[in-house]
């Protein structure tokens, strides 16, 4: 199915336990900050939050993930998660998403991520399920 690619935003802001030891973001956190973008964005945006998914029996896990940085975050500072969906592929989703800083919306990070569904069950990768297709596909 080719996605729609509309790409939908969720502000968050930056912890005191997001900081390493030279007072910025970890490179890590970017990753949850993506994560926690992306599940706000299931629920509000596509109409499928995350615990629909888990009371199917489906999770999402992340096959690959590529992240560019390009400028650090600091203490306290607002961002904007801005995520849409590339493409669709049996049994995965590529999510393009980029990291702005508020309120000069200044790009702090961009990347992809490939998730793959799997059953909760057997933790193996799972096809997508057409009506869900539809739903990442605007």
């Amino acid at each position: 199915m080719t996605p729609g690619k509309t790409k939908f935003e969720s502000a968050l802001q930056v912890r005191p336990d997001d900081l390493d030891m030279f007072r910025h973001v970890h490179s890590s956190r970017y990753m949850d900050y993506v994560l926690a973008a992306r599940f706000d964005q299931m629920a509000r945006c596509y109409g499928v939050p995350m615990e629909k998914f888990l009371e199917l029996g489906f999770g999402w896990v992340v096959r690959t993930a590529h992240l560019e940085f390009k400028r650090p975050l600091g203490l306290g500072e607002k961002m904007t998660v801005r995520t849409w969906v590339d493409e669709i592929t049996s049994d995965s989703v590529k999510v393009h998403f980029e990291i702005f800083k508020e309120p000069a919306r200044k790009l702090a990070c961009d990347g992809w991520c490939l998730y793959t569904m799997v059953s909760l069950k057997t933790g193996r990768a799972e096809p997508i399920p057409d009506w869900i297709a539809a739903k990442y596909a605007v």
